[in-house]
Parts: structure tokens; sequence; C-alpha cells
């Protein structure tokens, strides 16, 4: 009698993640839109992927062992991230916070035991990432670092663009979240060489008064990982339009995407109108359940102006 297979670890379940087609919201009969779907990773996010890798990385230096703390800076995605890898490797979680994170995101860290305090939203995520780095200096604790280091970029490099070219025979348009660079560099970089042509789009959230820094290209902060450069062309996404577009997914897909993937529908819907025939591809970075609690929808249905003070995506 064959013995049954083993059921893989938890962190053997990061990436492969399918990419679909949402075939209900092309708009032209010649456009095919395509969306990977990160919110089928352990945690519920791409940030699973970069985290990993930064860890082992990390154990391969020698720079953490287990038992030890590692510290980050987060508007909630990777900091989910991190707790749940280091549940798995056995080691501690402290994260920096920038008030006007969406709420549940501090429910699920208090859930995962991680350690968490806050900074103040004007400093936004580089008062953030200016604690977290104060901490680790302090307390002689391992900054995790997704902002600055590389295996972010080579993460997606070498898995999320490589899974997306054996998938799919053409990508004449690849569209992303900027965040910290790492995603849209390294898949970006993948794909061109496996079809040169393809245009790389970057999106980037509105953001409102209250909150500064890192998320938004026009507060000057460009992230190290970022090469402007390379970019084909980079939207401007409000939180109530990048709502809204999540919405369109649930109504016409049944899928319940993430408020970064609206972001992302909105710039490649914005892309379709210039195009008469193609495939885009697109960054679903996680799913939506997590921002349930906060009850969007209506928001955004009204346009409300006051979601930008909220660190969405």
């Amino acid at each position: 009698m064959s013995e049954k297979p083993l059921t893989p670890s938890m962190l053997q379940l990061i990436g492969n993640t399918p990419l679909v087609e949402l075939r209900r919201l092309s708009p032209k009969p010649g456009i095919r839109i395509f969306a990977k779907l990160e919110g089928g990773n352990p945690s519920g996010s791409v940030k699973d992927r970069i985290v990993l890798a930064m860890i082992q990385a990390a154990e391969a230096q020698g720079v953490i062992k287990q038992g030890d703390t590692i510290v980050e800076a987060s508007t909630g995605n990777t900091a989910i991230a991190l707790a749940f890898v280091a549940k798995q490797k056995g080691y501690k979680v402290r994260v920096v916070l920038p008030k006007g994170v969406v709420p549940s995101m501090a429910d699920v860290l208090h859930l995962y035991g991680a350690e968490f305090e806050w900074c103040e939203p004007s400093g936004g995520m580089r008062g953030a990432i200016a604690a977290a780095k104060a901490l680790a200096e302090e307390d002689g604790v391992h900054e995790l670092g997704q902002f600055t280091r590389s295996e972010n970029a080579i993460t997606h490099y070498r898995t999320t663009g490589a899974e997306i070219a054996a998938a799919i025979d053409s990508v004449d348009v690849f569209v992303a979240g900027i965040g910290t660079g790492g995603t849209i560099m390294g898949v970006g970089k993948r794909l061109r060489e496996e079809f040169p042509d393809v245009k790389v789009i970057g999106v980037e959230p509105r953001l409102g008064d209250r909150l500064q820094g890192l998320r938004s290209l026009a507060e000057g902060y460009i992230p190290p990982l970022l090469d402007l450069d390379t970019l084909d062309g980079r939207y401007l996404v409000d939180s109530a339009s990048a709502i809204a577009a999540a919405r369109r997914v649930v109504e016409n897909e049944g899928f319940l995407a993430g408020v970064s993937s609206g972001a992302t529908l909105t710039g490649a819907l914005r892309i379709a109108e210039r195009m008469d025939s193609g495939n885009i591809v697109m960054m679903f970075s996680d799913g939506g359940w997590k921002y349930l609690p906060a009850q969007p929808w209506d928001a955004a249905a009204k346009g409300d102006e006051r979601l930008d003070e909220v660190h969405w995506w």
C-alpha cells in the first residue's frame, strides 16, 4: 500500500499563485485582462514572498537565529506576512505602524501575538521606517528592510515574474502598485526578458493631507529599489476609485479583491481605453477580506475624499 504524500509545510505554500483572466471586466472584445491572485498566499498577500526571502537571506548570512526579534515598518500586509513567517521559523516580531492604517490590520497582528507600536500619521511610512530603524539600533534586533534590501526585487524576478511568464503566451502591459518598488522592478525585469515590448505601468495612491511620505512619490521620497526611468507610465489613484473598482471585481467576477487590486484594475482600465487589442496583466496583491470591518464601500460610492486619509495600500 503506497504512502499518502506528506502535506507540505505552510512556508512551501508561498508562491505559485494563479494567473486568471477576468473576462467580465474587459472593456473591449480585443482586450484580455489577467490578474495574478496573490491573496492565495498563506497570510493573504504577496508580501509572504519577500518576507520569507529576506529572512532566509539573513539566516544564510548568520545575522539572525531562532528566538531573535525582527522589527519592521509596515502599513499592514508586510507586518502580517512577517508575523506568519516568524511563527513558522521561531522568531519574535515588533512592528511600527503609522496611525491611519486600516483598523483590522492591528486586530490581525494582535491575534498573531506580534508586538506593535504606532507613529504619527504626519510622518507616514517614512516616519515608521525611521522608528523601526531606531528600534533595531537601540535594542540590537534585526530590521527586515523591505524598502531597501535587494532580496525584495530579486524574489519577484525569480518567482512572481517567472510564474507569469510561464503562464501566458504574451503580455502587452503589466500593471502593479509601486509601493516599495520591489514587485514592479522584479516582475517588470523578468517580463521584459520574455516579452521585450511589454509596457510596465506603476500605480500609486493619492494620499490625504494627514498622510505624508513614502506611499506617494509626489511627497518627494523615491524608494531605493525603484528606478523610475524603467517605468513606461504611472497613475495616481484615489482611494474611492480603488475601492469602487474592487467592488466591481466582486460584482462581475465574484472575487473579493483588496484595495490595491482595485487600484491596479483602475490603471489597467485607463490603459485599455487607448488600446484596440492586447493582454494586460495586473498584480492583485491581496484579497479583500481584511478590509470588510472598515466598511469602505458606501463611502467610495459617494466619492468621499476622507478615504484618502487611510493607508489602504
